[in-house]
Order: C-alpha cells, then structure tokens, then sequence
C-alpha cells in the first residue's frame, strides 16, 4: 500500500481503485439510459418528449445542486455524500420501474437520481483525489479515474441489453438498483478517516472562493465550454439510438438494435482510450489547446456522420471517434480549475463548472425530444451541436492555466 500523501488517511491507490469503482457505476448506469427510451415510451404511450423531459431534469438537477453538494463535500468530507447518493440511485432506479405515470416516472428518474449523481460522479470523487494525490500527479490520476467512468459505460451498455431482453425493462431496472446500492460499500472505502477541513493550505471562505471563481475570466470561458460538452454527448446518449431507428426507413441495415448497442458501447470503449489519453497528454501539453481541439474535433466527426450514407460501419466508426472525444474534456477541464484555483474548494467549484454542463445536458436531452416531436427529425439539434463544437473551439483558446495570485487574509 502507497503511503498516504495527506493527513486525510486514504493511499492514492485506494483513491485511484475505490473512486473508479464509484464512477464505473455512477456513470456507467446513466449511459444505457438511452436503451430504455423507446421500450419505456412505447410501453405507456408516451411521446419521446416525456423520456426526454425525464434526462433534462435529471441533468439538470444534477447540476444545479452540484455545488451545494460539493460545498458540504469539501466541509465535513465526502463519505456521507456518497452513502446518501448511492440511497438515491437506487430508490430512483426503483421508482422509474414501478412507475406508469409521468409524474412519478420524471420524480424517480429526474429528481432523485439526479439528486444521486451530484454525490456519486465526478466532482465528489476529484475533490477526494485533489485531497491525496501530489499536484504533479493529479490530472494524470483524474484521467485514469475518467477512464474508469469510461470502462463502466463500455460494460455496462451490453449488460443493460442484456437485462432488457432477457427481463423486460421493469425487471431490469430493479437489478440496475441492486447493482447501484454497491455504491453504498464503496463510499466505505473512500471514507477519509482523518479529513479536516482545514488541512488544505490557506484561510479562504467559500465566499471569497466562488468570487474568485466567477470573476476570473479563464473560469468563465471553461464554464461556458463546458455547456457545449454536456449538450453534445447527452444529446447523443439519449437519442442516437432512436435517430437510428428512423434512418433505417431509408437504409434498413442501421435499424437492428445491435446497432445502436454496439455504438453506445463503442463510445464507453474508446471513452476509456481518450480520457485516459487527455490524462497523460495534460502533463505535456498546454489543457486548453486540448480542449480546443477536442470541441472542434467532435464537430467534425458530427459533420462527416450525417454527410456520409447511414450505414452500421459508419455509425460504428463515429461512435469510435466520438467515444475518443467523449469524457476526455473532463480530467482537463478539472485540472485547470485546480490548477487555477487549489484544491481547498474543488469539489465545489467543479461542481459550479459542471453546473453549466449540466444545463447544456438539459438542453440536449431535451431539445432532441422536443424537436424531434415538434419537426419529425433531428437534424436541427444536430446542426446545432455542430455549431457549438466550434463556439467551444474558440473559445476555450484564452484560458490561462496559472495560479491566481492572493493577498492574505488578516
């Protein structure tokens, strides 16, 4: 065992194996999501735009509450977070099963896992690693924990087909929350026996913190990047299977669901290449060039798949490139914001960050349902993602990735 590299009591090995397991299945759950769209939808009468109205408010939940979450993460410790949030995974996977009218369905599907996913991803799991492992290490370390939320949506996107047609979706959904409850042991081993707030460095109040964060310019251009990534991979998470559905009218071969299965899984596949890709190109590269051309890269690729003819070739190489695209935003966005600001308050300023992901999540989600319903095709919201890949592009040039400079407090 590596020796702990704070007073919290947690190796970066325990960090590195324990908050991937977390975010293997935080993450990986919510990925097959998409899966369950058109059996959920088909089975109540309910149009798309109900499923996606779900997603949004689960996404938007999720990161409107994240820095609220964050604060109390980074004042008392991350453990009780994650208990409570792997409680709530599962009781929304339970509810959304049991449910068969709209109402309860977007409550168990929208608020509670929503309200899950703000203690059991990402930003609860990064402030834990910024807490123990050296700074020289961090982005590394965050991307190997990014490839881990990768590994479990590669997994888990066969196995959630495989309880689908093996089960049906309301049994299939209840062992999705048996599967989320191991989230409850693993915060267990995340729990940092000797955490106190004020071993990290400096007499900052959360107060002072977030107006830094907001009037720095570097925050601000991350924060609005980061709305482009959360509507462009939410967008295609929720409806790449059903846009495969309705091309196949024209092109019969992309219609099978081992179609929109094998792409999916392709994504958390390659997810697991990029992220950790982005981890170890960060130690070399300046984060924001990387950023840049990852936004620009996943226009391109968008660009080139509704150009070419449908085909499960094309859709598989697509999903290839954009799984590479997918999270790698994630370990670079993070490790500017903890290179820029420390990592007293990292939990809660990713969490502020990760808010504007989230909105843009919502607006994916559901700007595809709602267009979709509204024009019969999607491929206004995919010209929309386009253009926001290259707003992103530009944007995330100017960030300055350098320590702010503070005066002392008396």
């Amino acid at each position: 065992m590596t020796k702990p590299f704070s007073n919290a009591g947690l190796s970066m090995k325990e960090v590195l194996i324990y908050g991937g397991l977390m975010v293997t299945l935080s993450m990986g759950i919510r990925h097959g999501f998409g899966l369950f769209n058109l059996p959920i939808t088909s089975a109540n009468g309910w149009g798309r735009e109900t499923f996606a109205l779900t997603i949004a408010l689960q996404n938007l939940i999720w990161g409107a509450v994240q820095p609220v979450t964050g604060a109390l993460a980074d004042r008392y410790g991350a453990f009780k977070i994650m208990v409570a949030g792997g409680i709530l995974y599962a009781l929304g996977l339970a509810g959304m099963a049991v449910s068969s009218d709209v109402m309860n369905f977007t409550l168990a599907g929208g608020l509670l896992i929503g309200l899950a996913q703000t203690a059991t991803t990402y930003s609860v799991v990064y402030g834990i690693l910024g807490r123990n492992v050296p700074a020289e290490k961090r982005v590394w370390a965050m991307g190997i924990t990014a490839a881990a939320g990768s590994f479990g949506q590669f997994l888990m996107i066969p196995a959630e087909q495989g309880l689908l047609s093996a089960f049906g979706t309301q049994d299939a959904l209840l062992m999705l929350a048996l599967m989320a409850s191991l989230m409850i042991p693993t915060a267990f081993m995340l729990r940092e026996k000797n955490f106190s707030h004020s071993h990290a460095l400096g007499d900052q109040t959360i107060k002072q913190a977030l107006k830094e964060a907001v009037s720095n310019p570097s925050f601000r251009y991350l924060t609005l990047g980061y709305f482009v990534c959360g509507f462009q991979v939410v967008f295609i998470a929720v409806h790449l299977a059903p846009y495969l559905k309705d091309v196949s009218a024209n092109y019969p071969a992309v219609g099978a669901p081992v179609v929109a299965t094998t792409a999916l899984a392709l994504i958390g596949l390659f997810n697991i290449f990029g992220t950790y890709s982005s981890g170890i190109l960060a130690q070399r590269f300046p984060k924001r060039y990387l950023l840049s051309a990852i936004y620009i890269g996943r226009s391109i690729a968008i660009t080139a798949f509704l150009l070419l003819p449908p085909s499960p070739m094309s859709t598989y190489i697509f999903a290839a490139i954009m799984g590479f695209l997918w999270l790698s935003t994630i370990p670079l966005t993070n490790g500017i914001v903890a290179q820029i600001f420390g990592v007293k308050y990292l939990t809660m300023l990713s969490g502020l960050v990760f808010f504007s992901h989230q909105l843009g999540s919502f607006c994916g989600a559901f700007l595809g349902g709602y267009l979709f319903d509204q024009t019969g095709s999607y491929l206004i919201v995919w010209e929309i993602a386009i253009g926001l890949g290259v707003f992103a592009f530009l944007v995330n040039l100017p960030v300055k990735e350098r320590a702010v400079k503070r005066v002392a407090n008396a």
